[in-house]
């Protein structure tokens, strides 16, 4: 399982010409699963990204959680973040699981993070084309990936 995490000012996303998902400050997390990922993964990195430390305290230190501002997320599935491109010029995309178990792992994903403190959390839609629109805060983009296979 992988994201990539990017602490905005605002995002938002759009299917369709119409707006499926928009935030304020918080953040924008792409996320993309393998058929190796499970409940216990996806409870690491709902706590691992609920807490990272990556906004502003009082100092200007990057010390406060998104949970510590009261912002909000906005949670894309991309299973692109699972491509390999060491050989060729065509990315493979073997490692992302399937469109069945990834839906369900997103689905998942997004009702962990909303039990965890009432986060807010807006989303794209899975298997969709999306125009993502965002300001990013900094910039600050952090990939985060879960720990190796059985070790969480």
């Amino acid at each position: 399982m992988k994201a990539l995490v990017q602490r905005v000012k605002k995002a938002k996303v759009t299917v369709d010409g119409g707006v499926t998902g928009k935030i304020g400050t918080g953040l924008l997390v792409f996320v993309g699963f393998t058929l190796n990922d499970n409940v216990q993964e996806l409870n690491w990195m709902v706590e691992k990204i609920t807490g990272l430390r990556i906004f502003p305290d009082e100092n200007g230190k990057m010390n406060r959680s998104v949970i510590d501002v009261s912002g909000e997320m906005l949670v894309v599935s991309q299973f692109t973040l699972h491509a390999d491109t060491r050989k060729g010029k065509r990315p493979s995309f073997v490692k992302a699981a399937d469109p069945e178990t990834a839906n369900m792992l997103y689905r998942l994903f997004i009702q962990k993070i909303i039990d965890k403190d009432s986060i807010p959390v807006a989303e794209g839609v899975f298997g969709a084309h999306m125009d993502v629109d965002l300001i990013n805060d900094g910039p600050v983009t952090i990939m985060v990936d879960s720990p190796v296979e059985g070790v969480v």
